[in-house]
């Protein structure tokens, strides 16, 4: 195994300066990890070694020059391929995009790494279109959890955090439209970070615009912060996104959380008032949510009165994935996911009525929210209620429903409302799996989450290690 594998992003750029290393070096030694452990997890679905390599060397020569560019230079970072990439096609996991028609372009977090000077290691898998919370696909199979390799790795940024979870690349891009990058985040133990809507500008703006927020996966929070200052650049492009407000979130998660914030009031609910949690969950959580207490923060267990938001979302939702196909001929229909395509054909029947209801509620709901903040500073959930589960499925044995959202509550209602929300590791079950703790922010208080998390991340200890499997491969 590479010496570099596993490696944060701010450790690799402590050593290019140091010339202990070289970008090259690392690269060279991811990718070589890559080609042994993704045949098993499914992580990438485009590596280009002759590129990624091209860049590194790029980046070599800038640190022997002295002309270092940016924040990331010479970092690798692994990006989810529903952004559009210059070098590289982007085909969102489906068979009927034409990969030559999405060459050229660049979306706006990649145009920011590029400025940066990072070093692309290729692009992850995600389901079709990213439509779901597990990531599956006809053409690259099964993305893999890299605890328990018969359990999910969660989605739509499945691939993303399976990536960071083996060390195959410090950083990744993710796109969370209702949790899609908390959700693998949480089932696969590492960071994932959904900013506040419109933090991180996005373009094209897509049939789930109004829901997708672009964020960062890492395996520490601090690594986050570094590349929510990068992908944060602003961009003509993104007409939702807010004015830059040029904050130093690495900055953000420096110092103790008193020091930082003040005493924070800290809403802690276990199931957000209505979907009660495995109590493996429970367990870990609340024995994380305790650390807040000895950092300082005033933690109330409380019901934020949140109400089942599943009906608005859905229609939302499943009214973007119909707006993709309706124009579509039947011979490129035959190539759609199965129930990708019977959810868009539901969505059709619905009515004008029903999505400008549906629109009334998320405005009533993100009033009802923004007043809950006016009380507390936080709000901690788990991030799911339950641990990963068998891959190849979109939904648990136990659960209800048919649609993923039916078995992620705790996500998606800050799709709706807009508020920055955290996916951090707070420990495992007995059989291995990952647990994931939630921090949700008042609406563009990105470093205050930031802050905690660090804070949190810090005051647990929990050491970075890498699955068992790896070492025999």
């Amino acid at each position: 195994m590479s010496d570099f594998v596993g490696m944060t992003a701010l450790e690799l750029l402590r050593g290019y300066r140091a010339k202990c290393f070289s970008p090259v070096e690392v690269v060279e030694g991811l990718l070589n990890q890559i080609e042994k452990l993704n045949r098993h997890v499914s992580a990438f679905c485009l590596i280009d070694r002759k590129t990624s390599i091209a860049y590194a060397r790029d980046s070599e020569c800038r640190y022997m020059s002295g002309t270092v560019k940016g924040l990331l230079d010479g970092v690798p970072v692994a990006l989810k391929d529903v952004f559009y990439t210059p070098m590289w096609p982007t085909v969102f996991g489906s068979q009927i995009i034409d990969p030559e028609t999405t060459l050229g372009c660049a979306a706006p977090c990649i145009a920011a790494l590029q400025r940066n000077g990072y070093t692309p290691i290729g692009k992850t898998t995600t389901p079709e279109f990213g439509w779901k919370a597990v990531t599956d696909n006809a053409i690259d199979g099964i993305t893999r959890n890299p605890w328990d390799r018969d359990k999910t790795s969660g989605g739509s940024s499945g691939g993303a955090a399976v990536a960071v979870s083996l060390g195959l690349s410090p950083l990744a891009v993710g796109a969370d439209g209702g949790g899609s990058i908390r959700i693998p985040a949480s089932f696969c133990g590492t960071i994932g970070f959904k900013p506040s809507f419109g933090q991180v500008p996005h373009w094209p703006l897509g049939t789930f615009s109004s829901l997708v927020h672009v964020g960062p996966l890492a395996s520490t929070v601090e690594d986050c912060a570094l590349m929510m200052n990068v992908i944060s650049e602003p961009d003509h492009r993104d007409i939702r996104a807010i004015p830059r407000r040029k904050i130093d979130f690495l900055a953000a998660t420096e110092g103790r959380l008193i020091e930082r914030t003040g005493k924070l009031r800290i809403a802690y609910s276990p199931s957000l008032g209505y979907v009660a949690p495995d109590p493996m969950v429970v367990s870990n959580v609340s024995a994380s949510v305790m650390h807040f207490q000895e950092l300082g923060a005033e933690v109330v267990e409380v019901d934020p009165g949140i109400d089942d938001a599943s009906a608005a979302f859905g229609c939302l939702f499943c009214a973007g994935i119909a707006s993709i196909f309706r124009a579509m001929d039947s011979t490129r229909r035959q190539l759609v996911e199965p129930q990708l395509l019977e959810v868009a054909e539901q969505a059709d029947k619905l009515s004008l009525p029903d999505y400008l209801d549906a629109l009334k509620w998320r405005d009533n709901f993100v009033e009802r929210l923004q007043e809950f903040f006016l009380k507390y500073d936080l709000l901690v959930t788990p991030t799911l209620p339950i641990t990963a589960f068998s891959a190849g499925v979109n939904v648990p044995d136990s659960n209800s429903g048919s649609l993923w959202y039916s078995w992620t509550p705790y996500t998606y209602p800050f799709n709706l409302s807009g508020h920055p929300a955290i996916s951090i590791n707070c420990g495992f079950s007995a059989s291995g799996l990952p647990v994931g703790l939630q921090i949700v922010g008042r609406k563009y208080a990105d470093e205050t989450v930031l802050c905690a998390a660090a804070a949190l991340q810090n005051q647990q200890g929990l050491k970075r290690r890498l699955p068992g499997w790896v070492d025999s491969v």
